[in-house]
């Protein structure tokens, strides 16, 4: 009996044994693969991380060869953006340029007025009505200087190289080319000198009076204010001086300053050097002649004076600093004194100073002359009776303004 129940019990022992053991099983079973479930997300993360950084390289690869890099379109636009800024500068640099020129220009206008209010003197009518004229572009402006006694030669210059009525007025406008004979005032102002101007301005239009007493030592003051007055009246790229007894062709002298258009402070003329003439009572005597050292020196390099042109910048200077400006006797010395010290351009060009003989044979050879005149009277001999003959000779023809381009 106590060994049959030990057998039982042992029986009961090993079939619990076997139940335990298959539950156990299965408890393994779902726990491997509950287990194995939760271990398979990282390798699976990890792949989505590897997925996606291989996808930002291919995007990447892709920019690259399209030339579309972030990094580098950065650069690009970058380097892009300093070229165009570059690019701009001279641009920015001529607009600021011309933009200082037009409020020196309305300064030297404001102080001519001012001169004027002051001294009691009439306002000219060219200085009340600048607005129009001011506003626009001009090539040149050409002053030929004359004197209350020289209405001959103001004839003879209308009568050949110097348009008139509607042609000039046709010229101003479509060319850009503006011409005035230029005179000041006599010491009796309203006298029968000035009246007698005011009538040949008001038959003619093409007068140019300033706030200038006339008289020959005079000269070097009226070319200043000359200067100073065209600057304040018209914006022009130059300031031509001429004599009313030397001959002009006016299309071939605004082409050739329409060639230094691109030049700032540019002084064309006949350059010479002449010497100081320190004895008194001949002509172009020197009174400050010790200043340019020993008897015997010459002058400085300077554009002779029956014509010469300054650019825009040079006749804004003269404008604003005409009061500090010494004034020689000799009116193109006095104009070339005042550029020492400047970064001038100073051109020499020889067809401004041609022969009354040899004009005809250049012209025949199809190098036309600027300004013709004879050396031995610095001017024309007898130009109102000969100023004809070398127009005749010597001129550039007659379409040769309507035709020209600057």
């Amino acid at each position: 009996m106590g060994w049959k129940s030990k057998g039982l019990e042992s029986n009961t022992k090993s079939f619990v044994t076997k139940k335990w053991t298959l539950l156990l099983c299965i408890g393994c079973f779902c726990a491997g693969m509950l287990f194995s479930d939760r271990m398979w997300t990282v390798p699976e993360a990890e792949d989505k991380v590897v997925s996606l950084e291989t996808g930002i390289k291919d995007e990447r690869l892709k920019l690259v060869t399209e030339g579309c890099d972030p990094i580098q379109k950065d650069v690009k636009r970058g380097s892009k953006n300093i070229v165009g800024e570059v690019s701009k500068t001279p641009n920015a640099i001529q607009t600021l340029d011309k933009t200082i020129s037009n409020l020196e220009m309305e300064l030297a206008t404001a102080r001519a007025m001012q001169e004027s209010i002051i001294n009691g003197s009439p306002i000219s009518d060219d200085l009340k009505i600048p607005e129009s004229s001011g506003k626009r572009k001009y090539l040149m402006v050409v002053g030929i200087n004359t004197a209350f006694s020289s209405r001959k030669r103001r004839d003879s210059v209308r009568a050949t190289w110097m348009p008139q009525g509607e042609e000039r007025k046709k010229l101003e406008e479509e060319k850009g080319v503006v011409m005035r004979f230029v005179i000041g005032h006599s010491a009796t102002s309203g006298g029968i000198l000035d009246r007698a101007i005011e009538a040949e301005d008001r038959k003619h239009g093409d007068i140019l009076r300033l706030e200038h007493v006339e008289g020959y030592l005079e000269l070097s003051a009226k070319t200043k204010t000359y200067f100073a007055t065209a600057a304040a009246l018209w914006d022009a790229d130059f300031y031509v001086k001429a004599d009313d007894d030397v001959h002009v062709n006016i299309a071939t002298l605004g082409a050739t300053l329409a060639r230094h258009r691109s030049k700032p402070r540019v002084y064309i003329g006949c350059m010479k050097s002449g010497p100081v003439l320190a004895q008194k009572g001949v002509r172009y005597h020197e009174p400050e002649y010790w200043k340019f050292g020993e008897e015997g020196n010459k002058y400085f390099r300077h554009a002779t004076g029956q014509l010469y042109a300054i650019s825009k910048d040079l006749a804004s200077y003269i404008s604003i600093n005409q009061h500090v400006l010494h004034k020689y006797a000799n009116e193109d010395v006095s104009l070339g004194s005042w550029f020492i010290g400047l970064d001038v351009d100073h051109i020499d060009d020889r067809r401004l100073c041609c022969g009354t003989t040899d004009c005809e044979w250049k012209a025949q050879a199809g190098n036309i002359c600027v300004a013709s005149f004879d050396w031995t009277c610095s001017g024309i001999c007898r130009s109102v009776d000969r100023m004809k003959d070398v127009h005749r000779r010597c001129g550039e023809g007659k379409n040769a303004l309507r035709t020209a381009t600057f």
